[in-house]
């Protein structure tokens, strides 16, 4: 399947994607216990949707790679 988006629409996806990571980064305490109740297991936590959320904001060319290829910028 092969998708194309307005580069308007990737601009704010990878906004999006960007702030989840930004808020995640300051206060995942208690988001990291709702996370571990929802998926059913530990393995799966905040750092583990960092990750995802900094690969789907780098394929949408919205960084350079920044917490996927290179330490993240400590917060």
């Amino acid at each position: 399947m092969n998708l194309s988006l307005a580069a308007a629409d990737t601009m704010e996806l990878g906004q999006l994607l960007q702030f989840l990571d930004d808020w995640l980064a300051i206060d995942h305490g208690p988001v990291n216990e709702s996370l571990t109740r929802f998926v059913g297991c530990e393995a799966y936590g905040v750092e583990s949707l960092r990750d995802d959320l900094a690969r789907f904001t780098f394929l949408l060319g919205e960084n350079d790679g920044e917490g996927l290829f290179s330490p993240r910028t400590p917060d």
